[in-house]
């Protein structure tokens, strides 16, 4: 997809709903935007009343040409920019972002006919989501599957549209619970162990391009239990963030 270089624009909030108790999905109209591939990210730009400004870089829901882009905002409590789009952002207010950002972490539909594993952590799941999504909605023929940790279904992200893409069998979704898996559940809950990484994700002899995505922690913790698999370094690309 050809792309003018980053700018800053002006974006108006259209709709807003809330995704979970402490994130808010918020969709914006951006008239200038030129468009994004799956994966990318924008910087948001703040300004107080006394000229002071905060930014924080935020992964997009949202894929493709059009000027609607999603973004999915988790609040960090003592965060000086979350807290203010999850819980006083409005319909109308107007807010200054830049971007699209980011060629390495994205996906686009590849004459590789490798497969792809996405491996997300908590909110991590927010541009691997843009991925699949923009996977199903492509003539990609590549297999695509999803691992995805979380701490309840409470905290899930997208889960409608991750139902749909299931049912459509244009992803194969695994979820892993971290604090509580709901009734009847088939494993019971607990972190990601490099054991249980390996037993749900595609094979390093399948050679997939790997996505991983969450917290610092989490992707390192990752990254490094996938290249003792057998993983090669450059098929997995990592994307980590902390807070906002």
């Amino acid at each position: 997809m050809s792309r003018r270089s980053p700018s800053w624009h002006v974006a108006t909030v259209v709709g807003t709903r809330a995704e979970t108790a402490t994130a808010r999905r918020i969709e914006l109209e951006i008239a200038t935007w030129p468009g994004n591939d799956a994966g990318a990210h924008l910087d948001v730009r703040l300004t107080a009343p006394d000229g002071y400004q905060a930014s924080r870089s935020y992964s997009v829901a949202s894929s493709g040409e059009g000027t609607r882009v999603v973004l999915v905002i988790d609040e960090v409590p003592d965060g000086e920019v979350s807290p203010f789009l999850v819980h006083d952002l409005r319909e109308g207010d107007r807010i200054e972002v830049h971007g699209p950002l980011g060629a390495f972490f994205v996906w686009t539909p590849s004459p590789d006919p490798a497969p792809v594993q996405l491996i997300a952590g908590g909110s991590g799941v927010v541009p691997l989501y843009a991925m699949a999504s923009a996977h199903a909605a492509s003539d990609d023929t590549a297999p695509f599957r999803m691992l995805y940790s979380v701490r309840s279904s409470d905290d899930v992200f997208f889960g409608d549209e991750l139902r749909a893409l299931t049912d459509g069998d244009r992803l194969h979704l695994d979820i892993v619970y971290t604090r509580t898996a709901p009734p009847g559940f088939a494993s019971a809950p607990g972190r990601l162990t490099a054991e249980s990484l390996r037993a749900a994700v595609l094979p390093a002899d399948q050679e997939p391009r790997v996505f991983v995505c969450g917290p610092t922690p989490f992707v390192e913790a990752v990254a490094g239990w996938l290249i003792d698999a057998g993983h090669a370094p450059a098929r997995v690309r990592t994307e980590r963030f902390g807070g906002s």
